[in-house]
C-alpha cells in the first residue's frame, strides 16, 4: 500500500502535534514555506521550499509531491491556497476554495454576514488611506482598524478620534499581505471576548471548546489575547446563540467537515456576534491545550480528515477541570535573561511549559501573537483559583530581561 503524504503549509512549532498525529498513522510528512530553518521543517520528513501565499506555486509542488492531503494548521496566511490546492486535487478540506475567501477576507465576510442577517457591526473594506478619510463621517466613533488578512491581531488599532485614523490606517496596511484594510464600529463587550474551536462533521457542527480570552491592558496591543480560559464562563444560553449563529454559517456556505477557529462576543446591546470564523485550528496552541482539558484529540481528527480517513466519534467537550493557556510576553524590548516560575505553584498548577527563545535573544513588545516568547498550560481545581493566579501573575511569574 502507498505511503500517505501530508502537506503542512508554514513552519511553526503549533504544527509539531499535527506532525506526531500523522506519524502515529504511519504518513510522510511535508512541511512547505520558504523558511528552511522554521521548527517544524526538523520533525518533518521532507522539506518543500514555497511561499504559502502563492496558491498556484503551492498546488505546483503539491502536485509534484502527489499529496494526499494538506491543511494550513494554525498559520492563517496558508488557508486560501490550502483550500484552492484542496479542491484543484480533489483532497479533504472543510469548505470550498470560494467559502475559505469569504472567511479569510475580513471585509468578505463581514459583507457576507450582512447580507445573509446575521448581527454585524457597521463596516467597510479600504485598500487606501484617501478612500477612508473621505467616509469618516459614515462610522460611529469608536471604530476598529483592522487589515483584512491578519491574524494574531497583528496590525489592529481602537481609534477613537477622525484625527487618529491615518496613523492607524498606515498599522493596519504595513501587517496586511494584501495591502487592504476594514474599519468597522467599534462593539462594546459584554464580559469576556469568547472564542472556540469547534468541529464540524458532515455539515453538523459537533464541538465546541468554548474559551475566555483574557488581555494584557498594560501590552503595547492590548487587543493580543495574553490568555485563553476553559471552560467558558459565557451562559449557556448564549453559547446556544453562538452555535446556532454557526450552524447557520455552515449552511449557507456548504462547509462540510473539519476544524474552525471562531471568534464571538457578547456584545452590550445583548446581541451575539461572530467576529471570525476561520477554517483552521487557533494559533496559541488551542487545539493542544483542549487534548489536555477535555476528552477529545481535535488534532487527530483533523489529521485524519485532512487525509480521508475515518475521523472517530466527535461530540462536545468534557472538561477535566479549568484550565488556562498563558502567553508568555514581555511589555517592553529587551534581551532575554530567563524566567522564574515559583517552585510551589509550578508543582501545582504548570502541566507544560513551552519556552521558544533561549537566554540572549531579543525580546519584542507585546504588539502581536508573533512576539510571544512562549506558553504555559495552567491547571486549576476552581475558575475562582484560575482568575486570581491571572490577576497577580507578578507573584508567582517573573520574566527577566537584560536592558
Amino acid at each position: 500500500m502507498k505511503q500517505k503524504r501530508l502537506m503542512l503549509l508554514g513552519g511553526l512549532r503549533y504544527l509539531l502535534p499535527v506532525i506526531e498525529e500523522a506519524h502515529k498513522l504511519g504518513v510522510h510528512v511535508i512541511t512547505a514555506d520558504y523558511l528552511p530553518d522554521n521548527i517544524a521543517h526538523k520533525y518533518s520528513d521532507e522539506y518543500c521550499n514555497v511561499s504559502i501565499i502563492d496558491k498556484e506555486a503551492v498546488l505546483k509542488a503539491a502536485q509534484e509531491l502527489q499529496i494526499d492531503g494538506i491543511l494550513s494548521h494554525a498559520v492563517d496566511p496558508g488557508v486560501v491556497s490550502a483550500a484552492y490546492v484542496a479542491e484543484q486535487m480533489g483532497l479533504p478540506f472543510q469548505c470550498s476554495y470560494k467559502a475559505a475567501c469569504i472567511l479569510q477576507d475580513k471585509s468578505l465576510f463581514r459583507q457576507f454576514l450582512a447580507d445573509n442577517g446575521f448581527n454585524c457591526p457597521h463596516a467597510r473594506g479600504y485598500s487606501n488611506l484617501e478612500d477612508a478619510l473621505k467616509e469618516v463621517d459614515d462610522f460611529t466613533w469608536p471604530v476598529i482598524v483592522k487589515p483584512v488578512d491578519s491574524a494574531g491581531s497583528k496590525g489592529v488599532t481602537k481609534v477613537e478620534s477622525p484625527k487618529d485614523l491615518p496613523t492607524a490606517i498606515r498599522t493596519a496596511l504595513e501587517a496586511s499581505i494584501s495591502k487592504n484594510f476594514i474599519i468597522e464600529d467599534f462593539l462594546e463587550k459584554e464580559d469576556f471576548s469568547v472564542g472556540s474551536e469547534s468541529f464540524i462533521v458532515n455539515g453538523q457542527l459537533m464541538y465546541n471548546g468554548f474559551y475566555d480570552q483574557y488581555f494584557d491592558n498594560e501590552a503595547v496591543n492590548p487587543y493580543t489575547p495574553s490568555a485563553e480560559v476553559w471552560p467558558s464562563s459565557m451562559a449557556q444560553k448564549h453559547q446556544n446563540e453562538v452555535k446556532s449563529e454557526l450552524q447557520r454559517l455552515i449552511n449557507l456556505l456548504g462547509i462540510t467537515t473539519g476544524l474552525f477557529n471562531v471568534e464571538c462576543r457578547l456584545c452590550k446591546n445583548g446581541k451575539v456576534y461572530l467576529m471570525e470564523v476561520s477554517p483552521r485550528a487557533g494559533g496559541n496552541r488551542l487545539a493542544e491545550m483542549l487534548n489536555y482539558a477535555a476528552d477529545i484529540n481535535i488534532n487527530e481528527a483533523e489529521t485524519r480528515k485532512a487525509l480521508g480517513l475515518p475521523i472517530g466519534n466527535i461530540h462536545e467537550p468534557n472538561y477535566k477541570g479549568h484550565f488556562a493557556i498563558l502567553v508568555l510576553h514581555s511589555e517592553k524590548k529587551g534581551v532575554f535573561d530567563e524566567i522564574i516560575i515559583d517552585g510551589t505553584f509550578r508543582e501545582k498548577h504548570v502541566i507544560e511549559e513551552e519556552i521558544r527563545i533561549s537566554k540572549g535573544d531579543m525580546v519584542d513588545s507585546f504588539i502581536g501573537a508573533n512576539a510571544a516568547i512562549g506558553t504555559l498550560f495552567l491547571k486549576f481545581d476552581t475558575r475562582e483559583e484560575l482568575a486570581q493566579a491571572l490577576a497577580n501573575q507578578k507573584e508567582w511569574l517573573k520574566i527577566n530581561l537584560k536592558q
